[in-house]
């Protein structure tokens, strides 16, 4: 029975390498795969956009998507949360308590507490520590409106939104066309802090296309009420610190383990799955017809969408994640 169990395990690993591959290098169904088209961190435990007062008007949708970006996302998310699916799977097979092979089978790197099914981490590389320690300073950072820097940083984000624009003062009813609430911009972060901001032009500045395309919503059929720009970013910014459980001085959670080692790869990783994620909530926004009021509910299947992609074998970098491709 356990040589069945292992021949059939053995069996399914290789068919989800070579579809997971197959879905990485864009070769799906025999097509290349097309793109398509929150003071600190821990103050703050739910997202920020479901607190703000905005008009209770929704606006119906379009009943006919465009073909096009129909085939776009359905091979994009079925193929990718197919794969994740497997790999879920997998993992409660090996993992789990009960099976036959999770009774034999341990990991050397892990270990799982079962009181509470958190995850003990291994100890940290030196570089693991040193940039955790990085990052967890960045997200203590509160914006502060008073801060020459801070100030710099909120003209350049508009310089890079709006290249052929003239820079308007730092409270303008200008802002309001970049998705912030009202005429002063400082007044948004909140639980976000300076690394939501600092997210946002990193965003601008490595993808400038994706970028562009999600500020003025270039793709697919829109709702007449959408989620704000800038807003979105900040709630991005707030969830993945708590997906990836970095409030912790050692992350306890399987995604946020997971985390570190990308984050040994990478030091930017955080900034890089910031971006990811961005496109990721904007194609699940798309996908499912949502307005304003959905936004929570958009995010939340963003959240989990992107903890399935990170629980994939062969993932040692942001950029092997399956929804990488979607930047430009």
């Amino acid at each position: 029975m356990l040589m069945i169990a292992l021949i059939v395990l053995s069996s399914i690993l290789m068919s989800s390498r070579t579809l997971r591959r197959r879905l990485h290098h864009g070769d799906v169904g025999g097509e290349s795969r097309q793109h398509f088209e929150t003071s600190g961190i821990d103050s703050l435990s739910e997202p920020l956009l479901g607190e703000h007062d905005y008009s209770e008007r929704l606006s119906a949708l379009e009943d006919i998507w465009d073909d096009k970006k129909k085939e776009q996302f359905h091979w994009t998310f079925l193929f990718s949360q197919l794969i994740a699916q497997w790999a879920q799977w997998l993992a409660n097979i090996v993992l789990g308590s009960g099976s036959l092979i999770g009774r034999l089978v341990s990991l050397p790197s892990t270990v799982i507490n079962r009181e509470n099914n958190r995850i003990l981490p291994p100890s940290l590389s030196p570089l693991q520590q040193e940039r955790h320690r990085n990052l967890r300073q960045r997200l203590e950072v509160p914006f502060d409106s008073s801060k020459t820097e801070h100030q710099d940083a909120l003209k350049q984000l508009w310089t890079l939104a709006y290249p052929d624009r003239k820079l308007p003062g730092l409270k303008s009813e200008l802002w309001k066309e970049m998705g912030w609430q009202g005429v002063d911009p400082s007044t948004d972060f909140r639980g976000g802090g300076f690394i939501s901001l600092e997210n946002l032009i990193f965003f601008a500045q490595k993808y400038p296309e994706s970028f562009q395309r999600l500020l003025h919503k270039d793709n697919g059929i829109r709702a007449e009420w959408e989620y704000p720009f800038a807003i979105a970013g900040i709630n991005i910014s707030f969830m993945l610190a708590q997906m990836l459980d970095l409030q912790a001085e050692i992350p306890s959670s399987s995604t946020g383990i997971r985390f570190l080692h990308l984050l040994e790869q990478d030091e930017m990783a955080f900034d890089n799955l910031y971006c990811v994620a961005f496109e990721m909530m904007d194609a699940q926004w798309l996908a499912k017809r949502a307005s304003y009021m959905e936004f929570n509910d958009v995010l939340k299947a963003t959240r989990t969408q992107l903890e399935r992609e990170l629980a994939l074998e062969d993932i040692s970098s942001v950029k092997d994640l399956p929804a990488y491709n979607l930047l430009r």
